[in-house]
């Protein structure tokens, strides 16, 4: 028997990592091959670009191009290495954060490794993070949050097992997350707190282990806290300019608000972009007994405390970006998908006699996700809609160019940006713009006032707007209160209230963009700066 082991190695032994992070790479970039040149989107090209490009350009810091908001510069420094090798090219970048997001699945699959020890556990986890339309988004997007997921995830590994810890390689993947996403500090603190927790319930010998792990865990604050005393000392804000920090800390603090932000935060984490498929195929699987074995044995299942410290992770993360954050992003809770569909997987292991099947299938619900959108109203970036958005706005500026040269264009973020920035991938020359908040009839009103400004419009959809206002995650009334949710007017309508001439149009599903010409006088500025001595 002794023999058999050795010339039959088991199915659940683990592969040299070396060997598993070149199949995972070379999957991910296939799969996001047609995505390379996509243009900069949203918060890219809002914050995330510019920021790095500073670097990239003046070695600075502190974004000068666009408001400093005290986001830790770990994804700078790396997207402007790139560029130093490679050049400043969309694909380049987007080849960047592929790398980050191969090792961010890589980590996934040492995760169930180190607590289950299956192999066919791990692989199906890996492949439904990949496939989870989400975490498939934000792979080829250069949010801080996929770089703070990848080394959440990795300072897990070392930090979550019962035995075999290694809390000092936990804080330092820890520490790279803090300085890729300040809110990433909120795993770590957590274990911390179970650590010193459990510490007070054990005896003096476990309690010194686990306070020592608390002690080594904790010091990952300290790279973060040194970021922010450097940002102090060279703007003045701690944790960025004030309206930044007002919009995503101080008005998000009303308890009805808190509530409701927690209510979307479950539905993240159980039901959004299909992810419902394994939650309640687990859950119906719980009432079946366990399997054995051909011994009589159970299959494995996840220890009590690492099972209790998962739920604890869910729970604060559910809970920090329900006090957290102006908008409801679900690429905030990034890190805690893999962790949602491990536990399902293992569950549907443990219990399911064909698990296969139901994994299959929520790979299916996952993959139908990326192309056919949810009945209720999403982000763009948690599927690939943000694609669409991107061509229909390159579409937008082509009809601009071709049709109104020269003009001064009326238009909302972000492609007041994408206008004005010729380094996102958009124009070549910047254009004179005149900015509104969006297409709302309160602002339309403002805009009506001052037509003396504008001499085009650039109109599109902001939102990816529900068929029914009762398909809302939430309710269409505390959404439009705390989350930004309003309703845009019609291309037709904006053209009628500025007295404009609707020139072009394209809709694509529920998102439209279309193009207002106007015959009134445009206000000219000259600068004679340049003349004065």
């Amino acid at each position: 028997m002794r023999l058999k082991g050795i010339l039959s190695p088991r199915l659940d032994a683990p592969l040299p990592l070396w060997m598993i992070f070149p199949v995972v790479f070379v999957a991910v970039y296939a799969s996001h091959f047609m995505l390379l040149r996509v243009p900069y989107y949203w918060d890219e090209a809002g914050y995330y670009i510019p920021a790095a490009w500073d670097f990239f350009r003046t070695g600075c810091l502190i974004p000068t191009t666009t408001l400093t908001n005290a986001h830790p510069p770990l994804p700078s420094i790396y997207l402007a290495l790139w560029w130093k090798v490679s050049g400043f090219y969309p694909e380049v970048t987007r080849e960047a954060v592929l790398m980050v997001a191969s090792l961010g699945l890589l980590a996934v699959w040492r995760l169930p490794m180190r607590l289950l020890g299956v192999a066919s556990v791990a692989f199906w986890t890996v492949l439904l993070t990949g496939l989870y339309p989400i975490w498939f988004a934000q792979c080829s997007l250069a949010h801080a949050d996929i770089f703070a997921a990848a080394c959440s995830l990795w300072g897990l590994v070392y930090a979550l097992p019962a035995r075999g810890r290694n809390p000092w390689a936990a804080a330092l993947w820890f520490a790279a997350a803090a300085l890729s996403k300040e809110t990433a500090i909120a795993i770590p603190l957590t274990l911390v707190a179970i650590d010193i927790v459990e510490g007070f319930r054990s005896g003096a010998p476990a309690r010194l282990k686990l306070w020592r792990e608390a002690a080594w865990l904790s010091s990952c604050v300290i790279p973060l806290a040194a970021w922010y005393a450097y940002h102090y000392a060279r703007t003045g804000f701690l944790f960025g300019n004030p309206e930044y920090l007002r919009y995503n800390a101080e008005a998000t603090l009303t308890p009805l608000r808190i509530l409701a932000a927690f209510g979307h935060r479950i539905l993240h984490l159980t039901a959004h972009m299909n992810l419902f498929v394994p939650v309640l195929t687990a859950f119906a699987a719980l009432l079946l007994n366990p399997r054995t074995d051909v011994e009589g044995h159970e299959r494995p299942r996840l220890d009590r405390p690492i099972l209790l410290r998962i739920w604890l992770l869910l729970l604060v993360n559910a809970l920090v970006f329900s006090f957290l954050g102006g908008a409801l992003l679900t690429r905030y809770l990034l890190p805690m998908y893999p962790l949602v569909l491990f536990l399902a997987v293992s569950v549907l292991y443990r219990r399911v006699p064909y698990w296969y099947g139901l994994t299959l299938l929520s790979a299916f619900a996952f993959f139908a996700a990326l192309f056919i959108n949810p009945p209720y109203g999403f982000a763009p970036e948690d599927n690939l809609s943000y694609v669409r958005v991107v061509r229909m706005h390159q579409a937008g500026i082509a009809e601009l160019t071709k049709l109104c040269p020269a003009a001064k264009v009326l238009t909302a973020w972000p492609m007041t940006d994408e206008l004005t920035h010729p380094e996102l991938g958009y124009v070549k020359e910047p254009w004179d713009v005149f900015p509104v908040d969006d297409f709302t009839a309160d602002q339309i009103a403002r805009a009506s006032q001052e037509p003396e400004k504008y001499s085009a419009a650039l109109v599109f959809s902001t939102k990816d707007e529900p068929p029914s206002p009762f398909l809302n995650l939430g309710g269409e009334k505390l959404d439009e209160r705390y989350f930004g949710l309003h309703h845009d007017l019609s291309p037709d309508l904006i053209a009628r209230e500025l007295n404009g001439t609707l020139v072009w149009r394209l809709d694509d599903r529920s998102l439209w963009i279309a193009l207002i010409r106007f015959n009134h006088p445009v206000e000219a500025r000259l600068d004679f700066g340049g003349l004065q001595n």
